[in-house]
């Protein structure tokens, strides 16, 4: 007799070798347990998706950021709600497709359908490594034009961002000076939102400025950073002088920013910080999606930072200052140069070469007029030049 335990119901499971030769039971032992590694002897059918998904909160999302456990939760949420599914085997390539057809009738756009595929494609292969799945199914991913990188937002200007510090008083008469330090802080630190709320002169704060080395820095615990390990990162010149200059040394404990709510006194929660500087965007009449009507978010702040250093700093640095986990994310989103500044490159470059050329600078019809007036061989030999270029 063969026999193995159930991964999910923890049962004892036998099975007859049909054989009374100890070396063939062995064998086929050993074929019926390639078959359950496989996936492909287990059953699946009876595995349920509350049992699949209990498991995979308990032995995976557990271990993530909360953040990121948030996230994945609210993408299992839609597909329990869309599909209805009772058992994991359910989940095919066709309900797949079927689930993302019903969330684009609901008016979801692409970008969030594909957050939305990618956590669950993460649960469903983390299924496969586990046996509990015996095949994943195929994702088709929402298409975008080459290039596109479907960003909600934009980065703001420098003449947007002080119209956003001059908005605090109409959104927030009651704490003004606490928003226009938190937005001018978003504006020089480049720092994500839920990263500011949790910054801290605190030195044994998950997130903490540290002022002690040669440079001002960030020293980020891991379960502040989400690359997930201890680190200390480079502060930009400005934003290290901002803080000096604006906190005195009465001030550097606790929270950097303190944003409380009026009544309570509490520190105001993520969700409502979002929608305060959204608000004060909005008073501001600043709006980062035409096509939305979204109005400047933390986001676009940290948009604008990124933006401005690019061109000051190589491809690494920039990726330690944007805290990001890939160098890909950096190349992707800031690492390019526009269209206008590489023309203006090109045509002072071209300038110089015309000297040694005897080629001018400007060409238009003035001086093909002129031209035409001296027909000399040597304009005709500049004209040819010119045409050939």
């Amino acid at each position: 007799v063969m026999l193995f335990f159930d991964p999910i119901s923890g049962k004892r499971k036998t099975k007859s070798a049909g054989t009374t030769d100890p070396r063939e039971a062995e064998r086929r032992a050993a074929l019926w347990q390639a078959e359950l590694n496989s996936g492909g002897g287990h059953s699946p059918s009876k595995i349920t998706w509350a049992e699949f998904r209990k498991r995979y909160e308990a032995e995976h999302l557990a271990t993530l950021a909360e953040k990121t456990i948030g996230a994945a939760m609210s993408s299992l949420n839609h597909l329990e709600r869309v599909l209805n599914a009772d058992r994991l085997c359910k989940l095919t390539s066709t309900t797949i497709s079927r689930f993302q057809v019903k969330l684009r009738e609901e008016g979801m756009k692409d970008s969030s359908l594909a957050h939305h595929l990618r956590h669950i494609k993460a649960a469903l292969s983390w299924g496969v490594k586990m046996g509990l799945l015996a095949k994943r199914p195929d994702f088709v991913m929402p298409k975008k034009a080459k290039g596109q990188t479907m960003m909600r937002g934009r980065p703001i200007t420098t003449e947007e961002f002080e119209r956003m510090i001059a908005a605090c008083d109409k959104a927030r008469p009651q704490d003004a000076d606490a928003w226009k330090q938190f937005i001018t802080g978003l504006w020089l630190s480049g720092l994500r939102l839920e990263e500011s709320l949790s910054l801290s002169w605190d030195a044994d704060a998950p997130f903490a400025i540290d002022l002690s080395g040669r440079r001002p820095a960030f020293r980020i615990y891991a379960e502040a950073h989400k690359a997930r390990r201890d680190t200390v990162l480079p502060m930009t010149p400005d934003f290290a002088e901002w803080l000096q200059t604006t906190f005195s040394e009465g001030e550097r404990q606790g929270r950097v920013f303190k944003l409380n709510g009026l009544q309570t006194g509490s520190p105001i929660t993520p969700k409502r910080v979002i929608k305060i500087v959204s608000n004060i965007g909005k008073k501001a009449g600043v709006v980062v999606n035409k096509t939305d009507g979204k109005f400047a978010s933390a986001h676009d702040l940290r948009r604008a930072f990124g933006t401005r250093w690019a061109p000051r700093v190589k491809p690494a640095t920039l990726q330690l200052l944007m805290r990001h986990a890939e160098i890909g994310t950096t190349m992707k989103y800031y690492v390019a140069q526009d269209a206008a500044d590489v023309a203006d490159e090109l045509w002072a470059n071209f300038g110089t070469k015309a000297e040694v050329y005897n080629i001018p600078y400007n060409i238009g019809p003035e001086m093909n007029q002129e031209a035409e007036k001296t027909p000399t061989d040597e304009s005709a030999e500049v004209l040819t030049r010119q045409t050939l270029i």
